[in-house]
């Protein structure tokens, strides 16, 4: 898990990335803190990595890949959804090359918002990012 400077203000959407290509994983982290609003608080690799970061930074999104470089995007789901309070409870969104109906229907069990290909929904996983900033207080 590395973590990113911090910003001078906290973002409105705080988001740990659990992705084990380091060159998406990048690509993803420089498209998302793009967004205003949107900071890239964590990032892991595999699945110890990313429930530490998930732990000790209480995201308002996770943005999960189920393939990592050692455990499963599956298990960190599980977890997150059998130990919220441990965890924050945040939203969980899917972003992986496994999304066949069974594996979908899992991560639905699982409590998972959304479900992106890697292929081919980029550019609607960012929109669902944009749409998931909160609105500044008033």
């Amino acid at each position: 898990m590395t973590a990113p400077p911090h910003p001078a203000a906290a973002p409105a959407l705080r988001i740990v990335l659990v992705e084990d290509s380091a060159m998406l994983r990048a690509m993803l982290r420089d498209m998302l803190d793009e967004l205003d609003g949107v900071g890239v608080v964590a990032e892991a690799e595999d699945e110890h990595g990313a429930l530490v970061a998930l732990e000790q930074q209480r995201p308002d999104l996770a943005i999960i890949d189920l393939e990592l470089r050692d455990g499963s995007g599956l298990s960190v789901l599980r977890q997150l959804q059998d130990q919220p309070q441990r965890f924050g409870a945040p939203r969980a969104v899917v972003f992986s090359n496994y999304g066949h109906a069974p594996v979908r229907a899992r991560c639905a069990q699982l409590g998972v918002e959304a479900f992106f290909d890697k292929s081919f929904q980029l550019d609607e996983l960012i929109d669902f990012v944009q749409a998931a900033i909160p609105d500044p207080p008033a």
